[in-house]
């Protein structure tokens, strides 16, 4: 079994069934499954892709996402999905790191083509607008070996890292990994070839193309992908239109969805918060303004194919919680020795599980940084609880040191975000010659005008956190700096911060 294998037979049973809901538009099945395997032939007779060849998909969301990534499948090669929101220098990077040759792309991205050529002559572009008129040559029958040539242990997605820090490094998760992390999370969300998954996150992000894309996919179910998420009672009519049942997400659109007034008479059964973590404000917003739809938090990353834990479904829901473990993956705090620690200790969170990535693409020493006795060192700070509930409290990079005392800014963040007026909260931290390092906020209102009362806040929060926590500054912003998946950029913070007469 692979994932060229296991789509073709969710495709052949489901033959006309709607696969995709784009506007107007229905993709059944049996259409993908035939553009899909057309497109594998024409990659591998036509422009010589071979086993283990890697591909790139640079595209926004559209329904030739899938036909390209499942034909990059059934040709044998690896997937590389790269951020649209790139510029070509950015792509350039990603292209000579992992060796691509071959860009499926789309007609809006001619006019970087030119620059593209120059740094890599032997690229080629492959319009996904032309899908439909690809030569159709003999389509071979679904579980020929000479077809779909993979195995659980070959590569196939290389998923580069959102390099928020340094370089950004290609993930190499087999067919073995992203299979497991599907069956997984459908045994969770307990989903089943009815229900229909919301897709407005980008498709080339992890959580999306494992959740959004190959989940529904593999059980038999829909994608409605929204074409425009603005204004949020866009994405609500979708809903309502298509009756879509599972909205994975990111943190930030649940509260405009809360704002937007959701009906009670709705489809939805659940709603995912990941990519990022779930202030326990907007939950509590979400919880009473849609009362009706459970919003669980969940943890992943790319590395980890990349769902690690969730809250369960059915409950209990425990607020600031990353949930449990989902089946098949084992999550310890450890410390830096290795030692797993015991209830309520913090330290690193580790994960252990078939869902775990080969390592880095041509970096063994970045790879051996984060893999240690089996277990992939997350980089985040956490603790478990007596239930087994884990919580992150920060990254590990991010933590601060004052005065020696290890302080989280995700704990600041969480006070703030209780003021009222606050849309978004980030954390830094700043040099100091007596402390080491002091708290600096960013914030931005939802307030208009949006007008700050620094010294207000910061008697809020002195009634909330220990004076050493309390922010030395608080910093207004129209909108805090977000990659193209909604983190929050710090690195763009502490360059602000280092521009800036702070001390």
């Amino acid at each position: 079994m692979n994932l060229a294998l296991a789509f073709a037979a969710a495709a052949e049973k489901h033959g006309t069934k709607t696969a995709i809901f784009w506007g107007e538009d229905h993709y059944s099945y049996e259409l993908l499954l035939t553009e899909s395997r057309r497109l594998g032939n024409h990659l591998r007779n036509a422009l010589g892709v071979k086993a283990g060849d890697r591909v790139g998909i640079w595209l926004k969301n559209c329904p030739e996402f899938v036909p390209a990534l499942f034909g990059i499948f059934m040709a044998g090669g690896v997937v590389a999905p790269i951020n649209n929101f790139l510029k070509p220098a950015e792509v350039n990077y990603i292209l000579a790191d992992a060796g691509i040759d071959l860009l499926i792309t789309d007609g809006s991205t001619t006019e970087a083509w030119p620059e593209m050529s120059a740094a890599r002559p032997s690229l080629k572009f492959l319009i996904a607008e032309q899908f439909a008129n690809l030569q159709e040559t003999r389509l071979l029958p679904i579980g020929d070996t000479a077809d779909y040539q993979s195995a659980l242990l070959d590569l196939a997605v290389l998923i580069y890292t959102s390099g928020t820090t340094g370089r950004p490094k290609g993930a190499m998760l087999s067919h073995g990994n992203l299979l497991a992390n599907v069956e997984s999370c459908r045994v969770v969300l307990s989903a089943i070839d009815a229900d229909r998954f919301v897709v407005l996150l980008p498709m080339f992000h992890s959580f999306m193309l494992t959740v959004g894309v190959l989940l529904p996919l593999i059980v038999g179910g829909s994608l409605v992908i929204v074409k425009s998420l603005h204004p949020p009672k866009n994405v609500i009519l979708e809903i309502l239109h298509h009756q879509a049942t599972i909205l994975p997400a990111i943190p930030q659109f649940f509260r405009a969805l809360a704002n937007a007034q959701l009906p009670p008479r709705q489809p939805l059964r659940i709603c995912i918060s990941g990519g990022a973590p779930l202030p326990g404000e907007i939950l509590r917003e979400f919880n009473q303004k849609v009362p009706h739809v459970p919003l669980i938090e969940g943890y992943g990353l790319s590395e980890a194919s990349p769902v690690v834990s969730v809250n369960p479904v059915r409950g209990p829901w425990k607020a600031g919680s990353i949930g449990v473990p989902i089946p098949g993956v084992e999550v310890t705090i450890q410390d830096t020795a290795g030692r797993i620690l015991p209830v309520g200790q913090t330290g690193e969170v580790c994960v252990r599980g078939a869902n775990v990535m080969q390592g880095y693409w041509n970096q063994p020493e970045e790879t051996a940084q984060v893999m240690r006795n089996g277990w992939l060192l997350t980089g985040d700070v956490g603790h478990c609880d007596t239930d087994g509930y884990f919580y992150i409290t920060d990254r590990k990079k991010d933590m601060l040191l004052v005065n020696g005392i290890n302080v989280y800014p995700r704990e600041i963040e969480e006070a703030i975000y209780q003021f009222p007026g606050i849309k978004e909260a980030a954390v830094i931290g700043v040099r100091d010659e007596r402390r080491g390092e002091q708290p600096l906020a960013y914030v931005a209102l939802n307030t208009d005008p949006p007008v700050l009362d620094e010294h207000a806040l910061l008697q809020f929060l002195r009634h909330r956190l220990a004076d050493y926590k309390v922010p030395r500054r608080v910093i207004l912003l129209p909108a805090l700096p977000r990659n193209s998946t909604g983190k929050i950029l710090k690195t763009a913070l502490r360059e602000m911060a280092d521009s800036q007469i702070l001390r």
